[in-house]
This record gives C-alpha cells, sequence and structure tokens, in this order.
C-alpha cells in the first residue's frame, strides 16, 4: 500500500511539474520523453487533482486553461488506458455522451460542405449555412454541462478543472460565433471559411474528449443517485418541488399568509407572482450564494435547481468573473447600488440589471439579477391606448 500511495504521489508531483513546465514554454514532445516513465498510468483523476493543486498554489485558472489542450496531448496515452464508464438509456449521462456523438457527426456534415465551398463550389453556401445552424448543439450542450454538473462537482471539491473547461467552452463558443458571422457576411473567402472551421472544430473535438476522458468519469466518481435524479428531471424538465423544510412551516395550513410590508401572500400565492413576472429574477444573499431564481416560460438564461446555494461567482467563467467581484465588493462597500449592462443575443436585445438589497438599517443583505428581453419594447412608436384583443 506504501509503494502504491508514493507512486500516486510522484505521479501527482510530476504532472504539477509538467504543467508549469508547459507553462514555461516546454514542448510536449520533450516532457513525454522526459516524464513519460512517471505519467504512464496517470488518470484522469491525478490530471484533476494536479490541476487543483496548482491553481490552489498560484498559477492562473486562466493559464491552466490555455494550456489545457496540451497538458491533455502529453497525458493522451494514459487517459485511452482508462474504461468507457457504463452507459444506460435513461441515465443523464447517456443523453450527454449522446449529444457529444451528435456534436462531432454534425461537424463531420458541415466539415464537408465546408471542403466543397473553400474548392470552389460557391453554389454550396446556402447549404452549408443552413446545416452550420446544426452547430448550436455544442451551446445548448455546454449550457447543461456547466448548469448541471459544474454546480454538483464543486459541492464535493472539482471547482479549479469546471473552472478551466469552462473558459475553453467560451472560447469554443466565441469561435462558433466568428465561424457563423463569416459564413453570414456577403461573398466570404473559402479559404478564410475554412481556417475559421478548422478552428471550432479542432476546440470542438478536443473537448469531446475532454469530457469522455475527464469530466465523466469524475462525475461517475462523485455524483449520488439523488444528484442524478436531480440532473434527470432538469433535462426532462420537471420543476424543482420546494424541500420538505421549507414546506414544514406551511404542512399545517396550505393558506397561510406571509405578512408582508404592503399586504399578505401566501407561499402558492407568491410563487405563482413570481413566476409570471415577465422578466428573470435571481436572488443571491449577503453570503454570495444563490438562494432562488424564477422558472418563467420564456427563460433568457439557463437556471437549474444544482445551482441553489451555490457559490455565486462559480456560476461565471473565468473570462468575466472580475465583473462578479467588482459589482459585489462595490455593493457591500455601500458605493454602489445598481449595475446594468445589454446585450444582443441572436436576435433578442437583452437588458441585465443588478440591484443591492440593504434592510432598513442600510445592512446590505444581498442582490437581485433581473433579466429581461426587451426587443418588443424598444420598437415600441406612438401611443396604444384601446385594448384590441
Amino acid at each position: 500500500m506504501s509503494e502504491y500511495l508514493d507512486n500516486a504521489t510522484r505521479r501527482k508531483e510530476a504532472i504539477k511539474q509538467i504543467i508549469h513546465l508547459l507553462h514555461e514554454g516546454r514542448t510536449v514532445e520533450e516532457l513525454q520523453a522526459e516524464y513519460g516513465h512517471l505519467i504512464a498510468n496517470a488518470s484522469a483523476q491525478d490530471i484533476a487533482a494536479a490541476e487543483r493543486e496548482v491553481i490552489a498554489e498560484g498559477l492562473p485558472v486562466t493559464e491552466v486553461q490555455r494550456l489545457c489542450d496540451l497538458h491533455v496531448a502529453v497525458f493522451q496515452a494514459g487517459l485511452e488506458a482508462e474504461p468507457t464508464p457504463e452507459n444506460k438509456p435513461g441515465h443523464p449521462l447517456f443523453t450527454f455522451r449522446t449529444e457529444n456523438e451528435l456534436i462531432e457527426r454534425t461537424l463531420e456534415a458541415v466539415e464537408g460542405f465546408v471542403l466543397q465551398f473553400a474548392g470552389g463550389d460557391h453554389e454550396i453556401l446556402p447549404t452549408l449555412r443552413e446545416n452550420a445552424k446544426n452547430l448550436d448543439l455544442i451551446i445548448c450542450h455546454y449550457d447543461k454541462k456547466e448548469n448541471m454538473i459544474f454546480p454538483v462537482l464543486e459541492k464535493y471539491g472539482f471547482e479549479g478543472p469546471s473552472k478551466v473547461m469552462w473558459g475553453v467552452d467560451n472560447e469554443i463558443r466565441d469561435a462558433l460565433r466568428k465561424f457563423t458571422a463569416l459564413l453570414e457576411s456577403e461573398n466570404p473567402l473559402g479559404v478564410a471559411v475554412e481556417s475559421s472551421f478548422n478552428e471550432l472544430s479542432r476546440k470542438a473535438r478536443d473537448m469531446v474528449y475532454k469530457e469522455e476522458k475527464v469530466l465523466i468519469p469524475e462525475s461517475l466518481a462523485r455524483f449520488t443517485q439523488a444528484d442524478w435524479q436531480q440532473m434527470a428531471d432538469e433535462i426532462a424538465g420537471v420543476a424543482a418541488k420546494p424541500s420538505e423544510a421549507s414546506m414544514d412551516a406551511y404542512r399545517g395550513d396550505p393558506g397561510a399568509q406571509i405578512p408582508l410590508k404592503t399586504g399578505a401572500l401566501t407561499p402558492g400565492q407568491i410563487d405563482l407572482l413570481l413566476t409570471n413576472l415577465p422578466v428573470d429574477v435571481t436572488f443571491v444573499d449577503e453570503n454570495d450564494q444563490v438562494r432562488y431564481f424564477t422558472q418563467g416560460k420564456e427563460r433568457i438564461f439557463t437556471r437549474t435547481a444544482a445551482i441553489i446555494g451555490r457559490d455565486v461567482h462559480n456560476c461565471h467563467p473565468p473570462q468575466s468573473v472580475h465583473v462578479v467581484h467588482k459589482i459585489l465588493d462595490e455593493f457591500k462597500a455601500g458605493t454602489k447600488d445598481q449595475a446594468e449592462f445589454w446585450l444582443q443575443s441572436g436576435e433578442a436585445f437583452i437588458h441585465i440589471r443588478y440591484f443591492a438589497l440593504r434592510d432598513d438599517a442600510g445592512v446590505y443583505k444581498g442582490v437581485i439579477e433581473v433579466s429581461q428581453n426587451v426587443t418588443g419594447i424598444r420598437a415600441l412608436e406612438g401611443e396604444k391606448r384601446l385594448l384590441d384583443w
């Protein structure tokens, strides 16, 4: 046993050393030759543990993210030797892995049209544009991963590697946006289309590999049956139910009203009111933990039950988490009470606002995020004073 532990420790230290050497500019080939004998049996768990430690020791998440492709290449032989997890229909991972297969098949299909277009067949452009729309599956898949899998893994200490992966997801999203924008431009150059697609395809295929060899095994090792059930319910669109503890106070009298400053409402009325607001609302408490989000009919941003209790900083990728830090720091210091952003998301124009919440004594009690699709509002003109339905 002591020999096994010693080997595992040496392997982890070798992996950490490799990550640092990659950071310093050493090549994959050099490191495979120098450390190959030490990392031959490296597992996904070994790599994830080493990533966590180098991040804790001060190497920025964004730097580990930048090196992600390289260090997976170094460890690929060991990862290939890992057994494929069992795959049963009905299990959330069956859906997740099926999506990865669809991503790869879709990339293959689009690649065929890209090569035709790059070869001079410009008549194929409308077909290429139409088929490229299927790549939106990548975005949906990453939303699911980041909102259903990452929050649960964080509960069990798997935090650094998920942040790294989220950062790479955003790089792939950006590559997809650039490819789509290029296709929609007037008379795109074939060589530019091929180059843009090749970058997107490489990154997306590498992510499929990382999910299959790192994320899925780590999830299988950590998720409980209750975690899988929650994920299955989210995928099936089953609304999250109130916890037993939260319902205890009202079980004796379902019609019990909660006194508010300007009236009183039952829990059911409050839920109806919030659910039917024409905006998305998320509440984060004074300890930076997500406590509530509305479940409207048309959500703007993905929210799942797995984020309840999650540190709000972990709800954002490495590229934007510094903005969250700044907003919360200013709100807590009392120097700011509101922050707002707006962005174009496809055909929708989204307005996002953050409001600091303070009690009557001015003590900070949290923040609410309010997001709204204001496309229709921006288009309003003149007046409407009569009912027309």
